[in-house]
């Protein structure tokens, strides 16, 4: 008997990431953004002796020829730890990028396993004399993962199902990593079916009782496996065309209660030109506009702290379901995902950085009780306008009560300052971001070299790969 077709959806993505990509301007300078960024995040989180310790190989001591180098380590390592070591470093402090929908995540996630996996194939041509891959291909190659994950995730709710969205960032990584190592639309079909058929962590790391440090590295391991599974494929492992749709053993009817995973979209460039950048603040992005509304009030709360009797935040479903949280909080993966955590911090001291979610900050019993003084409920409005395509808002709206009957105004912000809406408002600040990432790693005058080599996304373009991620090696 005859194989079956492949299922539709691996088909219709294998067909995009083989086809020459057809990106607009402002997605193709959106993804130098996404790059420079995810970099600088993986950069601040080298500060963080939690995240450290997980980095290098598997095999202490062991080096690997012509392996692919972590930036901002000294690290030499075979692609899929190269991959996991990156990722991990990238989501460490949650102040990467968001894509929020149905399901969400975060894309940036993917280039972990892009430029771990362009560096190994670079560093190999070059030791063999071979042409060298240039960043052209890790900057498409980004562009179609951000494109699958994020339209994947428009109506495909894995969460729903109690599955972690890491999910996607496996899906995504692996297809474009398999192209980039030479696979063509039937390699690239079957390693997609090999990640359906994949165990699939759950979001049990992500939710009271058991939120911890693991969802910060859950991403790294999406996309080590992403490069292992491009990697079994290309020597010859066969895939299972009918993953998805298999009667009674295929996903959709084990895992996804018997619904149809589905594109909503053609697959283009929407979703890196939507893109949400954490600007300012590392905070879960549903809480970024109630973050915001809490730096706005902080000037007439700060010296009545004592005298608040309640404080009110409207929200989105999202935000409910996944953020509002109650009671003890036990660990920093646990305070950045508590949305009356985020809001007290700013009220309190008019910022929000990574260190406010540590033991130390943690211990100051005013945060605790703001948390308990605070009511938050959903605003049926601002669900819909979060889910509506044309706006994708994530709106907040906060507001503080005191003893004696007064109250401060609301303050009610749709769109965060990451969001396309305010794009050229946020590029000033996303500029001092990366650069402020870098002056924690790098001497001035190696900042000086990389802020000139990639100034522009026709000057990042045109480097060889394994001399761009040079530029990042101590």
């Amino acid at each position: 008997m005859s194989r079956p077709a492949p299922d539709p959806l691996l088909t219709a993505i294998a067909d995009y990431v083989v086809s020459p990509l057809d990106a607009s301007a402002e997605a193709a300078e959106t993804a130098r953004l996404c790059l420079l960024d995810a970099l600088g995040c993986a950069f601040a989180a080298l500060a963080h002796p939690e995240c450290t310790k997980l980095l290098g190989p598997v095999v202490p001591g062991t080096r690997v020829p012509h392996g692919a180098r972590v930036p901002g380590t000294p690290f030499v390592l075979d692609p899929v730890k190269a991959a996991f070591d990156l990722a991990t470093m990238i989501r460490w402090l949650d102040f990467n990028d968001t894509w929020l929908a149905a399901e969400w995540g975060h894309p940036s996630d993917n280039l972990g396993a892009v430029l771990a996996t362009a560096d190994w194939r670079a560093r190999r041509a070059r030791a063999a004399g071979e042409p060298v891959p240039r960043m052209e291909e890790v900057l498409e190659a980004l562009i179609k993962a951000y494109e699958i994950q994020g339209v994947l995730a428009l109506d495909n709710a894995f969460n729903r199902v109690g599955l972690d969205h890491v999910i996607l960032v496996k899906l995504a990584s692996c297809a474009v990593c398999t192209r980039l190592l030479g696979g063509g639309r039937e390699e690239i079909v079957d390693a997609l079916s090999q990640v359906w058929v994949d165990g699939h962590p759950l979001r049990t790391y992500r939710h009271f009782p058991n939120a911890g440090p693991r969802k910060s590295w859950a991403a790294g391991d999406a996309a080590g496996r992403a490069v292992q599974l491009a990697l079994l494929t290309l020597a010859g492992e066969i895939g299972c065309p009918t993953a998805l749709s298999a009667p009674r053993w295929g996903f959709q009817e084990v895992l996804f209660g018997g619904r149809e995973v589905r594109l909503a979209r053609p697959l283009a460039g929407y979703v890196i030109e939507n893109i949400l950048f954490k600007v300012a603040h590392p905070a879960e992005f549903h809480a970024q506009t109630a973050v915001e509304a809490a730096l706005a009030l902080h000037p007439a709360v700060r010296e009545r702290i004592g005298e608040i009797a309640r404080i009110t935040v409207r929200t989105q479903e999202a935000a409910v379901r996944i953020i509002d949280k109650k009671g003890p909080l036990h660990n920093p993966a646990d305070r950045d995902h508590c949305l009356q955590y985020m809001v007290a911090v700013p009220l309190l001291f008019g910022r929000l950085t990574a260190r406010d979610y540590e033991d130390e900050a943690a211990a100051d019993p005013r945060i605790d009780a703001l948390r308990a003084r605070m009511e938050v409920t959903e605003d049926p409005a601002y669900t819909a306008a979060y889910h509506d395509p044309g706006r994708r808002a994530i709106p907040n709206a906060v507001r503080v009560f005191f003893g004696n009957g007064d109250a401060t105004e609301e303050v009610e912000i749709l769109y965060p300052l990451g969001h396309r809406r305010r794009r050229r408002e946020a590029l000033p600040h996303l500029e001092e971001k990366f650069r402020s990432h870098l002056a924690a790693c790098f001497p001035r005058r190696r900042r000086e070299r990389i802020l000139e080599a990639t100034a522009s996304r026709a000057a990042i373009a045109a480097l060889p790969v394994d001399r761009f991620v040079d530029l990042f090696v101590p």
